[in-house]
C-alpha cells in the first residue's frame, strides 16, 4: 500500500499521490473511489487503491512541446542517481562535464550525475585531463523518463 493512482475525470492517469492525500481528496468529495482494497477501510472510507476526479483536470502542461527545465534534480534522475564516473548509485552533486570556469554552459547535455568525491577529484578540469572518462554521454531526458 505504497501510494493512490489518481485518475481524471476522463478516466486518464495523473499520478499518485499518499493514502492520507486521497482520503482527503474523498473528505473534500474532488475525487471517488474508483477501486478498493476488499475488507479495509478508514472510517466510512473504503481503503482507496485508485480514485477518479469528480471533475475533469486539463492537463496542456503534459504534451507541451518545449523542453524540459534543467535542473540539478533533474539531471540527478535522468542518470538515476548513478555517478557517470565510477559508476556507483548514490550520487548526490550534478557536475559540468566542461566546467562552467572554461566556458560550459549550464544545460542538460553539459551535466552529469556525480559523487562529491568523483566531483572534488575532478575539479575544474575535463574529464579528459583529469583521466575520469565519462562512463556515458549526457542527453535531454524526455518526461517520461524524469517520471519514473
Amino acid at each position: 500500500m505504497s501510494g493512490v493512482i489518481v485518475l481524471n475525470a476522463s478516466y486518464e492517469q495523473l499520478h499518485v499521490v499518499s493514502i492520507q492525500h486521497a482520503i482527503r481528496m474523498l473528505v473534500r468529495e474532488v475525487a471517488v473511489v474508483e477501486e478498493a482494497h476488499v475488507g479495509a477501510s478508514i472510517g466510512p472510507f473504503p481503503l482507496p487503491r485508485v480514485l477518479r476526479l469528480v471533475r475533469y483536470v486539463v492537463t496542456k502542461w503534459r504534451y507541451a512541446s518545449g523542453r524540459l527545465q534543467y535542473t540539478r534534480v533533474g539531471v540527478l534522475k535522468r542518470d538515476k542517481y548513478t555517478c557517470a564516473y565510477c559508476g556507483r548509485t548514490g550520487a548526490s552533486t550534478m557536475d559540468h562535464v566542461v566546467p562552467r570556469s572554461r566556458g560550459g554552459r549550464g544545460e542538460w547535455l553539459n551535466a552529469v550525475a556525480a559523487h562529491a568525491s568523483c566531483n572534488e577529484k575532478k575539479g575544474s578540469r575535463t574529464p579528459e585531463e583529469a583521466g575520469m572518462p565519462l562512463l556515458w554521454q549526457p542527453w535531454i531526458p524526455s518526461r517520461a523518463e524524469l517520471a519514473l
